[in-house]
């Protein structure tokens, strides 16, 4: 063993030793914590020393910021394309799609009444339908069928006797005999 004594440390290397660690670790965070890879880059910027001595630590600040600066691009174009969609969505679908079902609704529906049976008040303006209904209430079927035979020859002006006359020669002479 040497009677000598050891050099003794220099308190430098322990405050050098805490300030390498401080080094380490900001080179750890600044990929993740943009502040402070803002503030480390401005003091790498204003020393030049300090920059070449620690360029890895420059270059890593630097990617830091660009890509942040590319995910905040990223969330601005998913941002404005939600936007839009919302937007386009919300405008076809409380806007645009309402008035279009009511617009093909009304077209729809008159093909649809065009589709339906007629009422009875469309029915009574034809003319067929009007001399049906007037003979329909008529007291009996023999005076409308002395009606239509008088209009149509102008025989008889007495319905009973054209009623007998008609209802003779409908009938066979079998018939007409036994009665």
């Amino acid at each position: 063993m040497s009677l000598e004594k050891p050099p003794p440390r220099a308190k430098r290397s322990s405050i050098e030793h805490e300030e390498e660690r401080a080094w380490v670790s900001f080179y750890k965070r600044v990929g993740n914590d943009l502040a402070l890879a803002t503030e480390v880059l401005a003091q790498l910027d204003s020393d030049p020393d300090m920059k070449r001595s620690h360029l890895a630590l420059y270059l890593g600040c630097k990617e830091s910021l660009r890509t942040h600066k590319a995910w905040q691009a990223r969330n601005k174009r998913i941002g404005l394309f939600v936007r839009w969609l919302c937007s386009g969505l919300f405008t076809q679908l409380f806007l645009e799609w309402p008035s279009a079902l009511r617009r093909s609704l009304r077209q729809g529906g008159d093909i649809v009444a065009e589709c339906l049976p007629q009422t009875g008040k469309d029915i009574g303006k034809e003319p067929a339908m009007a001399k049906t209904r007037q003979l329909a209430q008529e007291s009996t079927f023999a005076t409308a069928q002395a009606d239509f035979r008088q209009q149509k020859t102008g025989l008889a002006s007495d319905p009973a006797a054209t009623t007998a006359q008609a209802g003779d020669s409908v009938l066979p002479p079998a018939i007409r005999k036994a009665a």
